[in-house]
């Protein structure tokens, strides 16, 4: 199916460069394809959990790591100082 070979281009350009992040029309030209197809296979791979779009609208490799996750709050392990009152 010509679909999927264009889904493994995409997947082919992002493993073979690390870190590349692409939005919508530099894909679209990367690949050569319309934009309606362009935003299926797009999606797919979003579906797929293989990549996420960042808030500047650009296309990055999940396991790149930029994704925000929730922090676990910092303990106070300051030792615990007790005031004695001056007489």
């Amino acid at each position: 199916m010509l679909h999927e070979h264009l889904r493994n281009r995409i997947r082919a350009e992002y493993l073979e460069m690390p870190g590349l992040r692409l939005t919508f029309q530099q894909v679209q030209r990367l690949c050569g394809i319309e934009r309606t197809v362009c935003q299926m296979l797009l999606d797919s791979l979003v579906d797929a959990k293989f990549l996420y779009v960042k808030s500047n609208g650009h296309y990055a490799l999940l396991t790149d790591g930029e994704i925000p996750y929730p922090r676990a709050a910092k303990a106070d392990l300051r030792p615990e100082q007790r005031f004695v009152k001056a007489s």
